[in-house]
C-alpha cells in the first residue's frame, strides 16, 4: 500500500545513462493554483512563515510554517490537486514491546472531547466522501492521515482527527478493548485474554515472513527504539498498564512534538486557521522524543530464533537473512540516498539482478527474502536472505551473498543493468503513480524520513539535482556502485546474521505460555474473584453494545445529500476496430503528463479447464522466462531500460446480468507504460513475450513454481479471509470456481503437482504451455486499451495497428473450454488448517439463487451492516481485528468474513444475529443520509488517469454500462429503511442455507468441531 522505497508500518488501522533518454514532466499537472504572496516572517492565524520554495518535482509551492505558541511545524503544499491530504504525525519511540504506540493509535480514534461517541472513526467511514481514512504505527512515529476531494468533507475529517489526537477520551476501558483484558463468561468457565491489538499481533506473528522481517530489523538495533516491537508482541502486550498507556499520550501527543502536513488545492488560510483552532489551547512544552543512533559494532554478530512453521516435514523450512546497518538518513547527502536506491534496484529488484539471481540459481532455498534497502528508519538498513533452507543452509547462503558482493565490487555492473535500474527509478520518481494511495500522503511519508528527525522536510522530495549528479558521475565512468558496495557492505562490520528455526511445537508453547500467564494472574482467586472477571466482562460488553446518544452522533460533522452528485461519473473514450478479426481498440483521452498507458486484454474463455492453474503461473512468468530471441536477463534489462514497465496477470469475473447468473468472463491482461517515444519498443516487447516466450526453459519454470508455492504457503495464514471468501464463492459460480483454480487452495495443490510433473513428464508441461499460447494469444475477442491524450494517441496509433496485425487472427487451441459445463466446489462446511493462533471465519450464500435479487440500495444496507453491527459485535466485542460483509452486485453472493479473529463459534453467532438486527434496524434521516454519503464516496473513489482508463475498459468488457451504473447509483440515493429490512429478511436464508469456511489453527478448528460445528478439515496447507 505504501509507495516504493518506504517501509511498511507495523499497523494499518484497517495501506544508467541511456542514449536519447526521453524527458518527462513532473508528476502533477503543470497548471498551478493561485497562491497568495507571502514573505518569510509573515504571520497568519498564529503561524509565522519560516520558508517558501517552489518544488518543481511536485509542481507545488511549499511553505514551512511554525506555530508561535507551541512551536509546531506545519508544511503547506499548494497545487491544483483536488485530492486534498492532511496528516498529523507524532514522534513516538517505544522503549518496550508492549505495543503502547499501536494500542494508542487505535484508542485515540475511540471518542474525543468534541465528538463523544464510541467510534468517530467508524462514523466517518459510514458518512464521508473520504479518499483515505486510516492511521499508521511505525517503529518511531504514529501518523493520522485523511484525504478527500470535497473541501468541506476534508475539513470535517481534519476536525475529527485533530480533536481525536489532542483530546481523546482515554479510559481503562479503552485500553481493555483495544489492548488487552481478561475475559470469562462464567465463574467456573475458562478465562482468556482478549483485545483488538492483542489479536491483531497474534495474527501478525503467525506470518513467518512478517516475523523474519521484524527480527531482521530488531537485531541491528539492540540499543535503540528500533530494537523493540512498536506494534506489540503478544507476549508483552498484556504487560501494558494504564499508567504507561495514559502517560505515553501525555508525553508524546503534545503539539510541540507534532508535525502537520496539508496538501492540495484548498485555501492556505483555512489550513492555518483550522490548525490554530486546536494548537492555540496549548503552550510550548519540551518533548524529548528523539531517536538515538545505534552505536556501530566492531564485528558482525549472529542471532537465532524459533518460529511457527506448522506441522509436517520441517527439514527445509529454515529462514535466514544477512543484514547491515548503513548510514543515518538525516546526515547523508541526498545524492547518496539516490545512489543507494539505484544500487538496491540493481542488486535485488529484478529476477535478473545479480544478487537475486545468484540466490535463486543456487536452488538452496525456495525464495529470496529480506526486502533489501530500508529507508524509513533514522539509520538505513539492508537485508537479504532465503527461506525454505535446509538446516545447514545459512552459511551457504551468506557465502553466495559475499561472493556476489566481492565480484561486483571488483568488476562492477554491466551498463545494461545500470541503465535498466536507473531508467526504472527515474520513471517512477517522475510518474509518481501511487495508485489509490493519495499522492499528497505519499509525499508526506517521504518528507517524514528527514523531517521526523529535525532535518530538511523537502530533501526527500527533490530528486532532480541528485539524479543529475548521479548521471554525471556515471558519464565520467566513476565507480559509484562499486564504491558503495565496498563501503556499506564489504567493509561494514555492523552486520547481523539471523536464522529462524522451524519449531513444530511453537504454537503449543505460545498457547501454554498464554495459559500460564492467565493462571498466574488468577492464582488464588476465589469464586467471587472469578465472578469479578465475569462482571467486568459483562460490563465492558454492555458498554460496547450501548447505542450512542443521538446528540452525540449529531456532533460528527457530515455533508448533506445536496452535496452529492446524482449523476454517475463516466470516463470518455473513443472506440475503433483493428486487425483481420476486428480487435477492439479504445483510447481514453485523459491528461497523463506525457505517459502512455497500454493495456491488452486477451480472452481466456476458450482455455481448457485443466490448464487454468498453469495459466496463472504462465501469466506471471511472461517477463520471467525469456524468449526465443533473448534470455530472461536480457529481456528484463531491455524492459527496464526502454519502457516504464511491463507486467501481466489474469482476470476473471462474471458479466452483469438481470438475474445475477451471467456468464463468466476471463482475460489475460498485459499492462505496460512509457513515454510516447518508448511505445514502439514497448509494443515490440509485448509481442515478443506473447508470441516468442521460451516454454523450453525447464529450470527457470521450476524455480518460478517453487517461489509461487512458497509464497502461497506462507501467505495463506495472513490472508485467510480472502482464502475463505474464494472457497465460498467457488461453491456457487463458475467464474469463482476458476478463480479458486488460479489462486486459491486448489491452485496450491496444482502448483505442487506441476512441480512433480516437471520432473516426471516435462514434455507434457511444455505441450500445455504451448496449448495456452494457442488458446489465448489471438486477435479474436481482443481488447486493446490506451490511456493518453488524443494527440498522443494519434502519434502512436500506427504502432498499435501493426502490433494487432502481427497477432494470430484466431486461437488455434483445442479442447473443451473451461466456460462450458464448469464444475463448482462441493457445498460443504470446511476448516482449512494453517499455522496460526487466530482465525478467519466466513459464512456465505448466493442470494440470487435463493430468489432475492439485490439492488444498489441493498448494497448500501450491507455496507451499513458492516460498519455498524459487525464492527461492534465481531471487532469491538469479539476482539477480532476486523469483521465485515460483502455483497457482490453481479452475482448476488453475500459473505460474512472476519480477520485475525480469536473466535469461531462466537463470530458465527454474531453473523447469525445480523439478519434480525438489520430486519429491525431503524435509522433517522440523518443516519440514512450519512450512510448514503459513505456509499457514494465508495462509488466515486478517487482514481489517477491510468486507473480511470483501465476501469472503464473493464466495465465495457463486463457489460457494466453507464446506464447500469446510473441505475445502481439512483437506487443508493433513493434508498429507504425498507431496503435495509428487505436485506435482513433475505439474510435469514444465509443462516440456514449458507456454507462456512474457517481458516485457522488446528486446535481452534478441532474445538469448533467438538462443539458440533461439523467442519470438513483440510490440512493441505501443511502438506508437502
Amino acid at each position: 500500500m505504501l509507495p516504493a522505497l518506504l517501509a511498511r508500518p507495523s499497523c494499518l488501522r484497517l495501506l544508467t545513462v541511456a542514449a536519447a533518454r526521453p524527458t518527462m514532466a513532473g508528476s502533477v499537472p503543470a497548471e498551478t493554483v493561485a497562491v497568495t504572496p507571502r514573505s518569510v516572517g509573515d504571520a497568519v492565524s498564529g503561524f509565522a512563515l519560516e520558508r517558501e520554495e517552489y518544488v518543481s518535482e511536485m509542481a507545488s509551492t511549499v511553505r514551512v510554517w511554525k506555530h508561535r505558541g507551541t512551536g509546531t511545524q506545519l508544511v503547506s503544499v499548494l497545487n491544483s490537486d483536488e485530492n486534498k491530504t492532511f496528516g498529523v504525525v507524532f514522534r513516538t519511540p517505544p522503549t518496550d514491546s508492549t505495543g503502547v504506540p499501536h494500542v494508542l493509535e487505535h484508542s485515540v480514534l475511540c471518542g474525543s472531547r468534541k465528538y463523544p461517541v464510541k467510534e468517530p472513526f467508524v462514523e466517518l467511514m459510514k458518512g464521508s466522501l473520504n479518499t483515505f481514512l486510516n492511521a499508521f504505527t511505525y517503529p518511531d512515529k504514529t501518523c493520522y492521515p485523511v484525504a478527500s476531494c470535497n473541501e468541506q468533507d476534508f475539513y470535517n475529517l481534519v476536525d475529527v482527527y485533530m480533536d481525536a489526537v489532542f483530546h481523546p477520551r482515554l479510559t481503562p476501558d479503552t485500553l481493555a478493548q483495544e489492548g488487552h483484558h481478561l475475559e470469562a463468561d462464567s465463574a467456573t468457565g475458562p478465562v482468556s485474554i482478549k483485545g483488538v491489538v492483542y489479536n491483531e499481533m497474534k495474527g501478525a506473528y503467525s506470518s513467518p515472513d512478517r516475523v523474519l522481517g521484524e527480527f531482521s530489523q530488531r537485531v541491528l538495533f539492540p540499543d535503540t527504539t528500533y530494537g523493540v516491537e512498536s506494534g506489540g508482541h503478544p507476549r508483552n502486550i498484556p504487560d501494558l498498564t494504564w499508567e504507561q498507556f495514559s502517560g505515553f499520550h501525555s508525553r508524546y501527543y503534545h503539539p510541540s512534538n507534532a508535525r502537520m502536513w496539508f496538501y492540495g488545492d484548498d485555501p492556505e488560510e483555512r489550513r492555518l486557521a483550522k490548525a490554530d483552532e486546536f494548537l492555540s489551547e496549548f503552550k510550548a512544552s519540551p518533548v524529548d522524543s528523539h531517536v538515538d543512533l545505534q552505536k556501530r559494532w566492531d564485528s558482525p554478530r549472529t542471532f537465532s530464533y524459533d518460529y511457527d512453521a506448522g506441522a509436517g516435514d520441517l527439514t527445509n523450512k529454515y529462514m535466514a537473512t544477512v543484514n547491515w546497518l548503513l548510514t543515518p538518513i538525516d546526515t547523508t547527502e541526498p545524492e547518496k540516498l539516490l545512489e543507494l536506491s539505484v544500487l538496491n534496484h540493481i542488486l535485488l529488484a529484478m529476477s535478473a539482478s545479480p544478487l537475486r539471481k545468484a540466490l535463486t540459481d543456487s536452488q538452496l532455498g525456495e525464495d529470496v527474502v529480506g526486502g533489501g534497502l530500508e529507508m524509513d528508519l533514522r539509520q538505513m538498513t539492508f537485508s537479504v536472505g532465503l527461506k525454505g533452507l535446509p538446516s545447514d543452509g545459512q552459511a551457504k547462503m551468506e557465502a553466495i551473498v559475499d561472493d556476489v558482493l566481492q565480484t561486483v565490487a571488483k568488476e562492477g555492473f554491466s551498463k545494461e543493468m545500470i541503465d535498466a535500474s536507473l531508467n526504472t527509478i527515474e520513471f517512477r520518481l517522475r510518474e509518481n503513480n501511487t495508485g489509490s494511495f493519495p499522492k499528497g500522503l505519499s509525499f508526506m511519508l517521504r518528507a517524514m524520513t528527514t523531517w521526523l528527525h529535525d532535518a530538511d522536510p523537502l530533501q526527500a522530495l527533490k530528486f532532480e539535482a541528485p539524479l543529475a549528479a548521479l548521471k554525471q558521475k556515471l558519464a565520467a565512468d566513476e565507480p559509484v556502485f562499486q564504491d558503495l558496495v565496498k563501503e556499506y557492505f564489504l567493509d561494514n562490520t555492523h552486520k547481523a546474521s539471523l536464522l529462524l528455526t522451524p519449531d513444530e511445537q511453537y504454537t503449543a508453547k505460545e498457547e501454554a505460555a498464554e495459559q500460564a500467564r492467565i493462571d498466574a494472574a488468577t492464582k488464588g482467586f476465589t469464586e467471587a474473584d472469578r465472578q469479578g472477571i465475569v462482571d467486568s466482562t459483562m460490563r465492558l460488553k454492555a458498554k460496547q453494545a450501548a447505542v450512542d446518544a443521538p446528540e452525540a452522533l449529531a456532533s460528527i460533522p457530515s455533508l448533506t445529500r445536496k452535496d452529492l452528485d446524482r449523476k454517475a461519473k463516466s470516463v470518455p473514450y473513443e472506440k475503433e476496430t483493428m486487425g483481420s478479426s476486428g480487435a477492439t481498440v479504445l483510447n481514453h483521452p485523459l491528461f497523463t503528463n506525457g505517459v502512455v498507458y497500454f493495456d491488452m486484454m486477451l480472452s481466456m474463455d476458450k482455455l481448457p479447464a485443466r490448464l487454468l492453474p498453469l495459466m496463472s503461473i504462465f501469466s506471471g512468468s511472461l517477463t520471467e522466462l525469456g524468449t526465443t530471441k533473448r534470455d530472461f536477463v536480457s529481456l528484463q534489462q531491455e524492459i527496464g531500460r526502454e519502457t516504464g514497465g511491463l507486467r501481466s496477470s489474469t482476470f476473471i469475473t462474471q458479466l452483469v446480468s438481470a438475474d445475477g447468473n451471467g456468464p463468466a468472463m476471463s482475460r489475460l491482461i498485459v499492462r505496460g507504460k512509457g513515454m510516447i517515444s518508448q511505445i514502439p519498443k514497448l509494443l515490440d516487447l509485448t509481442r515478443e513475450i506473447l508470441i516468442d516466450v521460451d516454454v523450453t526453459n525447464k529450470e527457470r519454470l521450476r524455480q518460478l513454481l517453487i517461489e509461487e508455492r512458497s509464497g502461497l504457503e506462507s501467505g495463506i495464514a495472513g490472508s485467510g479471509h480472502t482464502v475463505a471468501a474464494t472457497r465460498l464463492n467457488a461453491m456457487s459460480r463458475p467464474g469463482a470456481w476458476a478463480d479458486e483454480q488460479m489462486g486459491g487452495i486448489d491452485y496450491l495443490v496444482a502448483v505442487r503437482s506441476l512441480l512433480k510433473r516437471i520432473d516426471s513428464d516435462w514434455a507434457s508441461v511444455q505441450a500445455d504451455m504451448r496449448a495456452i499460447l494457442d488458446s489465448v494469444v489471438s486477435q479474436e475477442d481482443l481488447l486493446v486499451n490506451v490511456t493518453t491524450t488524443a494527440d498522443d494517441y494519434r502519434t502512436i496509433r500506427p504502432s498499435i495497428e501493426s502490433f494487432v496485425a502481427a497477432l494470430p487472427a484466431r486461437p488455434s487451441g483445442s479442447g473443451s473450454p473451461w466456460t462450458v459445463n464448469t464444475p463448482l466446489l462441493p457445498a460443504v462446511n470446511e476448516g482449512i488448517i494453517v499455522p496460526s493462533t487466530v482465525n478467519y471465519v466466513g459464512l456465505s450464500a448466493n442470494l440470487a439463487d435463493l430468489g432475492f435479487r439485490p439492488s444498489g440500495a441493498h448494497s448500501l444496507a450491507a455496507k451499513h451492516l458492516g460498519t455498524s453491527y459487525l464492527w461492534d459485535t465481531v471487532r469491538v466485542q469479539g476482539g477480532a481485528y476486523g469483521g465485515f460483509c460483502r455483497l457482490d452486485a453481479r452475482s448476488g453472493q453475500f459473505s460474512y468474513l472476519s480477520y485475525r479473529d480469536p473466535n469461531v463459534e462466537g463470530t458465527l453467532n454474531s453473523y447469525k444475529g445480523a439478519a434480525k438486527w438489520l430486519r429491525e434496524v431503524d435509522l433517522t434521516d440523518e443516519e440514512m443520509t450519512k450512510s448514503v454519503i459513505g456509499m457514494i464516496g465508495a462509488l466515486d473513489s478517487y482514481q489517477l488517469p491510468d486507473a480511470k482508463g483501465f476501469g472503464s475498459a473493464v466495465r465495457l468488457l463486463t457489460n457494466e454500462t453507464d446506464e447500469f451504473r446510473q441505475g445502481r447509483r439512483e437506487q443508493v440515493l433513493d434508498a429507504t429503511i425498507k431496503d435495509f429490512h428487505e436485506l435482513g429478511e433475505a439474510l435469514e436464508a444465509v443462516n440456514t442455507k449458507g456454507n462456512v469456511v474457517v481458516v485457522g489453527g488446528a486446535d481452534a478448528l478441532k474445538k469448533a468441531n467438538d462443539d458440533g460445528l461439523g467442519l470438513k478439515l483440510n490440512n493441505v496447507v501443511a502438506e508437502a
